[in-house]
């Protein structure tokens, strides 16, 4: 069994009561489809044969209508039975993708292409409605409905019964046959969206430099193109599926016509056997032929499914391996569950090395370092001195690999996850920022702030004075922030540092990129807010890292000195050496 077959299996799980009931529904309605038949064959029997009047047959009438209620009510039924697996299947993979990208964590996800892990998580999820919804439960009814009617042909006609048994195992056969075919197209077909997706969003991200470039109009040749490829691999997959959907047709009509002129003949008398020495009579004989469509009729209908099983295999292919790699991903170092205890934070990093696959170097080498409760620490160091990979360490986006992280003495990953996280106030170099309000941005959607906390954390991170944030925690930000400016956006993430008061304070280039204004502003903001809080902030600019209590200087991943601005100019070292030469920042 294939990895992609053995995962849609272990999902039916999760829908194994909606498929079974639809599958039921649908095999009454077919046992009520020989009722039907027997009926509508008692009536014409009995109208042309044996004359009956319209008083006589009105039961029969009243029978019939009551079956095909019947059979409506059970059809709707099965629908929605069917749907309801379908969407159980979906919201579970769902969750679980989500799941595992929240516990594989920031890093994780990043090194995976946003258009195609979309995609997946999204048109791959969606491509396994058609497997739960109808395949399954119509896989069952291909067995139950043409089994029970070939029994009943049998029961009048030997002969009926056995051209039943031959023809209808034909068509599952040629299923099978084209359904392979059809599976590989779409897989292709599946691949061939994801690098379109791919490259569409690098398009649009980088469509300014394309435009001062002068590569727009090319660039959307090349789009042109792969649109054009995509195009006639859809219509390859519908080829197959419609030349699949004929031959099926083909099938069941000669099965069917078999049926009929073995009927016609023996109704002529040009044959006498297959009805176990009895006479053939018009209701026997089109109760059997109005029988012969539903024989066939379920085992098309799997045919017709058989693609949506096609369809669901190649998701599955790329769910599976995208689940594999995000659980290779998201060994992360929280493991526990204590809680916390205390108002403050000490960290203590002991030979802590981290070393990425690809890199000769280490990122960091055996780096210690202790962080005293309510001690603000800078962390200066150029490009790669391994700044980033530490915060990410402390963040718990990146596993542990070699040494020992403590916090208040104890081991990081005897902590619970949500534990740690509600004791750090994270200021980012580029905030993330999402369409809604300022209030909305501020909480993520937490009921835990009073309106008085929120119009405090607007003061304090100087929101307030804003001439464009008017508005105040109504101002609309815009698609990813867009209405707002750098500074503005970085002020947003003092402002939720504020609002949520965190023990822990980790920052990332707080000033970088910004103007005297913004800088003089968000620098006051970090002198109220790091009050009686621990604060590690990573930063490149010298001026910036002096207001620190102690300044830690890396390179190379390892800890080169450390101490306050005054103690590492008295030791006239790297860091006394960058300063006396007037450099600002360290690139």
């Amino acid at each position: 069994m294939s990895p992609s077959l053995a995962w849609l299996k272990a999902q039916q799980s999760n829908c194994r009561g909606p498929v079974i009931l639809s599958a039921a529904l649908a095999t009454t309605s077919g046992f009520l489809t020989v009722a039907q038949a027997a009926l509508l064959a008692h009536i014409l029997h009995g109208a042309v044969i044996e004359g009956l009047g319209r008083q006589q047959l009105l039961p029969s009438f009243a029978m019939l209508a009551t079956t095909l209620l019947l059979r409506a009510a059970l059809s709707w039924g099965r629908e929605i039975s069917g749907q309801r697996a379908s969407t159980l299947v979906r919201q579970y993979v769902r969750e679980e993708f989500l799941e595992k990208l929240r516990v594989a964590g920031p890093m994780a996800v990043k090194a995976k292409h946003t258009a195609p892990l979309t995609n997946t998580i999204i048109e791959r999820v969606e491509a396994l409605h058609g497997y739960y919804a109808h395949y399954l439960p119509q896989r069952i009814i291909a067995v139950t409905v043409p089994i029970t009617i070939t029994i009943i042909a049998f029961y009048y006609s030997w002969a009926v019964g056995l051209i039943f048994l031959i023809t209808a195992p034909l068509i599952p056969a040629m299923m099978i046959m084209i359904g392979k075919g059809a599976e590989n197209l779409s897989q292709k077909n599946f691949q061939l969206l994801s690098r379109m997706s791919a490259h569409f969003l690098d398009t649009l991200q980088g469509l300014p430099t394309l435009k001062l470039f002068r590569q727009a109009k090319e660039e959307a040749e090349r789009i042109a193109e792969s649109s054009e490829e995509y195009r006639k691999g859809t219509m390859s997959v519908l080829r197959v599926a419609f030349l699949s959907s004929a031959v099926l047709e083909l099938f069941t009509s000669v099965a069917i016509a078999m049926t009929a002129v073995f009927l016609g003949l023996t109704f002529l008398h040009y044959l006498d056997f297959g009805l176990y020495g009895k006479p053939l009579d018009l209701r026997t004989g089109l109760m059997l032929l109005l029988l012969a469509p539903d024989v066939y009729l379920p085992l098309r209908e799997l045919g017709t499914h058989f693609h949506a099983r096609a369809d669901a295999l190649g998701a599955a292919e790329e769910l599976h391996s995208l689940g594999e790699d995000l659980d290779n991903l998201g060994q992360g170092q929280f493991q526990g569950y204590q809680k916390f205890s205390g108002d403050s934070i000490a960290l203590e990093l002991r030979q802590v090395s981290h070393h990425y696959s690809g890199r000769n170097t280490p990122a960091l080498d055996n780096l210690s370092l202790t962080i005293s409760p309510g001690e603000w620490l800078a962390i200066v160091g150029s490009s790669g001195a391994g700044k980033s990979t530490l915060l990410n360490l402390l963040l718990g986006f990146q596993p542990l690999q070699s040494g020992e992280i403590l916090i208040n003495g104890r081991s990081f990953s005897s902590f619970d996850a949500e534990e740690w996280y509600r004791q750090i106030g994270w200021v980012p170099q580029t905030p993330q920022l999402f369409t809604g309000s300022l209030e909305h941005n501020i909480t993520l959607g937490s009921n835990n702030y009073s309106q008085e906390q929120l119009k405090n954390a607007l003061t304090q991170a100087h929101l307030h004075t804003d001439n464009q944030l008017s508005q105040g925690l109504t101002t609309q930000v815009g698609e990813q922030g867009n209405l707002l400016s750098g500074g503005q956006a970085r002020r947003v993430a003092l402002a939720r540092a504020f609002a949520k008061n965190s023990p822990l304070l980790l920052l990332d280039e707080p000033t970088a990129g910004l103007d005297l204004e913004n800088e003089r502003l968000i620098m006051d903001s970090l002198k109220r807010l790091r009050r009686g809080k621990t604060v590690i902030m990573l930063t490149h600019r010298l001026d910036t890292a002096r207001l620190a209590d102690r300044i830690a200087v890396m390179e190379d991943g390892r800890l080169v000195e450390h101490g306050s601005h005054q103690q590492l100019m008295e030791n006239k070292a790297y860091y006394a050496r960058l300063v006396s030469d007037g450099t600002e920042s360290i690139l």
